[in-house]
């Protein structure tokens, strides 16, 4: 029992977690980087500048939020657990997630990206229960779109096998390329929710590209420009992108689903979209299969599911 220290420092967000083990209570900080109107994203070299002066503010002030003693670090130091996957955006927390716990002299543990959304999302959705079982995820975010295969390994209780993933776009990619063409801020999800939630737009049955379980979304940038081209307001055009996306999710759902019914679980940025999660729920119903989804401020990215990993790996 005790405090974990999460830290992750991803393509847009750096954040920090404490996680207390005892009452399963989280506090969080983090900052978005910033990205200037009417660009589609950020530089490494911005990037690692960016978290290198905002962890030098949310760090100390989390500490000085601390209650008891920290028993172990957690940093994320890489988007998937795979090889090749590499951001130099991580190494920023990695190298400041080094030196604290080298101060404090306790346990550093490195997780991916991918493993702390998956398990901030079991936090968010009151099955932390589920951490070192077996299930189903999805991870929706700018930077992936994939099915995963849950299941607990040697390095990690929540570690992720990749079943589907999209060949070309990834879904916040599209939002946001979309959002831009609308003239909306980046990232431009919310906004872009926001505008969709105002549609009567009927989608009709939208055909998606498929391999396999794997999904081809370069055909809804081409659709939502055509769109625009054509006059159709940015509410339509938002609506049909996301049902687009959703289409796209429910027919790598069905390539993956097996004849034992394990739990679902959906995280990532985009899956924090108030559209996809009904949409995606009311489907999970229909096919008689259990899904969850976290809360906004657990989809989008944050520290938290790193932090409470640490306090399982320490029992390994």
């Amino acid at each position: 029992m005790g405090l974990f220290l999460g830290i992750d420092t991803s393509n847009y967000t750096t954040s920090v977690a404490l996680y207390d083990s005892e009452t399963k209570n989280v506090i969080s900080k983090k900052m978005l980087l910033p990205v200037k109107d009417g660009e589609k994203g950020i530089r490494q070299s911005d990037a690692v500048f960016h978290h290198t002066q905002q962890i030098r503010e949310l760090l100390p002030e989390l500490l000085g939020e601390a209650n008891g003693n920290i028993k172990a670090v957690t940093v994320s130091t890489k988007p998937r657990f795979v090889e090749g996957s590499y951001m130099p955006c991580f190494t920023v927390g990695q190298t400041v997630a080094t030196s604290v716990a080298s101060a404090l002299g306790v346990p550093l543990f490195e997780v991916s990206h991918q493993e702390g959304h998956v398990t901030a999302a079991l936090f968010s959705a009151g099955r932390l229960d589920l951490v070192g079982e077996n299930f189903l995820a999805f991870h929706v975010s700018g930077g992936t779109t994939e099915s995963l295969r849950i299941s607990k390994s040697d390095r990690c209780p929540v570690t992720a096998e990749t079943l589907g993933t999209s060949s070309d776009l990834k879904a916040g990619q599209a939002v946001d390329r979309v959002g831009v063409m609308l003239g909306l801020k980046f990232p431009c999800g919310p906004e872009l929710e926001k505008l969709a939630l105002k549609s009567t737009f009927y989608a009709p049955k939208i055909k998606v590209s498929m391999k396999g379980a794997d999904c081809s979304l370069s055909g809804l940038e081409n659709k939502c420009k055509k769109m625009f081209d054509e006059g159709q307001s940015k509410e339509d055009i938002s609506l049909f992108c996301l049902k687009y996306i959703e289409s796209a999710l429910k027919e790598m759902l069905d390539s993956i689903l097996a004849a034992k019914p394990l739990p679902i679980v959906f995280s990532g940025g985009v899956m924090s979209n108030s559209i996809l999660q009904n949409g995606l729920s009311e489907y999970c119903d229909s096919i008689g299969r259990e899904a969850f989804f976290a809360e906004p401020q657990y989809s989008s990215d944050n520290a938290v599911g790193v932090a409470i990993l640490g306090s399982y790996l320490i029992e390994v």
